[in-house]
């Protein structure tokens, strides 16, 4: 059986399928569609990141494919009813980047609270500009929002309380019986509420019809003047061009987004010169760790749906 890897995977895991299976490992093929096209029909698995469009396009052109790892959680870049009906099982590495994603939260917010780590240069150069920078803010005490509350919500939240801060949440999805409100001691809230209460909020939802600009100008109006918005989710969930103008018209304090409605972020858009702004190339999921516990995940997913769990 052949597995064809189109985007980066961990080594050992690319050489623990190859004890097993006749492997591809391309990640230059992400780059190269009619390629990856053209690659797709010999093979029985595709593994992938989030770049990799696993479409109609593709499935019609791998007529053998059985199963698609995922190297991540989100899966707006696979036709799921597309693999539904062909029987092709998608196995995402749910889970196994939480830990980076949530540490990444909490850094970007703790830096964007105390707003001194820009003036390197400034210091470098001689200057002192230590009255600027006194005025920074601490976050025990202030309100964390998240929206979404699955795994990565959840870590996030548990990692904010260790700061001692309070917690809201909202996740229509999670009802409000279920243990993981009483486990963090967060409060559960409509998202409207959420945004008039939250110093900081992060977003961890999937990109769908419901979740497209669920923070547009209007809700990004209604954050507490002086809040900070960290966005590790999907770009499209975020209006990039009415958080620029809130930044620029210092209603909200920072902001850091490390994913954008498009990938990569063309040069020149509104977000280009907004201040307080962190912006880092989808990477909050990405560390040594993670990626080795995430092409794991993945690799024995992929193992097992082609071969039965068979040894």
């Amino acid at each position: 059986m052949h597995v064809l890897i189109s985007e980066f995977m961990d080594a050992p895991a690319v050489d623990s399928l190859r004890q097993r299976f006749d492997v591809r490992y391309a990640p230059d093929l992400v780059e190269q569609r009619d390629a990856l096209l053209q690659a797709a029909a010999g093979a029985d698995a595709l593994i992938v990141r989030n770049r990799s469009q696993v479409d109609a396009a593709l499935l019609a052109a791998a007529p053998r494919l059985r199963a698609v790892g995922r190297l991540g959680v989100g899966l707006d870049n696979i036709d799921l009813p597309g693999c539904a009906a062909r029987g092709i099982q998608v196995v995402p590495a749910t889970g196994a980047n939480a830990r980076a994603v949530a540490e990444y939260v909490i850094g970007t917010v703790l830096a964007l609270l105390r707003g001194a780590y820009a003036a390197s240069a400034e210091v470098a150069a001689g200057a002192w500009p230590r009255a600027a920078l006194s005025q920074g803010l601490e976050a025990h005490g202030r309100t964390l929002g998240v929206v979404g509350f699955g795994g990565i919500g959840q870590l996030t939240a548990r990692l904010a309380a260790g700061l001692g801060m309070r917690i809201v949440a909202c996740d229509a999805a999670l009802p409000a019986a279920h243990p993981a409100w009483a486990e963090t001691g967060a409060t559960r809230l409509e998202l409207d509420e959420l945004l008039t209460r939250a110093d900081a909020v992060t977003l961890h939802v999937p990109l769908n019809a419901d979740t497209h600009r669920l923070l547009d100008a209007g809700r990004i109006a209604r954050m507490r003047p002086g809040a900070i918005l960290v966005n590790t989710a999907r770009g499209g969930v975020v209006d990039e061009a009415a958080l620029a103008a809130a930044l620029r018209s210092g209603h909200l304090r920072g902001a850091a987004l490390d994913v954008f409605e498009q990938e990569p972020l063309p040069a020149g858009g509104p977000l280009a010169g907004a201040p307080n702004l962190i912006l880092t190339p989808h990477i909050a999921g990405l560390t040594q760790e993670a990626n080795t516990r995430v092409s794991e995940m993945v690799a024995a997913g992929v193992t097992i749906a082609l071969t039965g769990g068979a040894r």
